[in-house]
């Protein structure tokens, strides 16, 4: 159950963030824009986890649905404490790593009857 105080999450925000990365036409950011967008994913990633969590926790200890989204919490999880490698082009991989993550958790929370972007 949700505290009072929290909102939804906003999933078309989020998705939105992963798709400045990830989308075939996507032009790769400055420096600074990197920056900006490498922390708003963390960020992002950081909201997700506990929702999915909570959601996954509530299926059957042998669902796949829930291994799914734990081994999907897991990876996340790792991926929020790896530091990008020097230069733009290591950084972008770096935030490209962290979107798939928020893209793939999204999914989960939406699978897991969260409500879809």
């Amino acid at each position: 159950m949700k505290d009072l105080d929290q909102a939804p999450l906003d999933l078309a925000t989020m998705r939105s963030a992963v798709r400045r990365l990830l989308a075939e036409d996507a032009e790769p950011p400055s420096f600074d824009e990197l920056e900006t967008l490498t922390l708003q994913l963390r960020g992002h990633v950081m909201l997700l986890i506990p929702d999915v969590e909570k959601a996954a926790g509530r299926l059957p200890e042998d669902a796949v649905p829930r291994a799914c989204a734990l081994a999907c919490i897991g990876e996340s999880r790792m991926r929020l404490n790896l530091e990008p490698g020097h230069g733009l082009p290591a950084g972008i991989a770096h935030a490209q790593r962290l979107a798939r993550s928020v893209n793939a958790l999204c999914d989960h929370h939406e699978n897991l009857g969260g409500k879809p972007a």
